[in-house]
């Protein structure tokens, strides 16, 4: 039992280091640069072979973080691990809060 827990700090680390920039998907005005952080694959998501994109409306402060997320579409194992990703965030400040539409892909291996 203890060995599942340290698998799971473990992997929940190397999801927070998975970093990259790339530009959320927008609707109505330019796209704002974003930092996203990986989401982490739930284990049952993985036994159950479930994989796909989830897709979020995001509304984001003027400041560039996340106020709120609301999903549209996608498994539902996978939603709450791809909200909680997209919170932790941090799109490019604009002079007003957007709301952005962004897609979280899972993919199998």
């Amino acid at each position: 039992m203890r060995r599942v827990g340290i698998l799971i700090v473990a992997a929940a680390l190397f999801a927070a280091l998975c970093i990259g920039t790339s530009t959320a998907q927008t609707q109505g005005h330019l796209e704002r640069k974003v930092v996203r952080i990986a989401p982490f694959y739930p284990e049952i998501a993985k036994r159950m072979h479930v994989g796909g994109v989830v897709k979020l409306e995001v509304l984001v402060r003027a400041n560039g973080t996340v106020r709120s997320t609301k999903a549209l579409g996608g498994h539902p194992v996978l939603i709450p691990s791809a909200s909680d990703a997209v919170r932790q965030w941090k799109f490019e400040p604009t002079p007003e809060e957007t709301t952005e539409t962004v897609q979280v892909v899972f993919e199998l291996s």
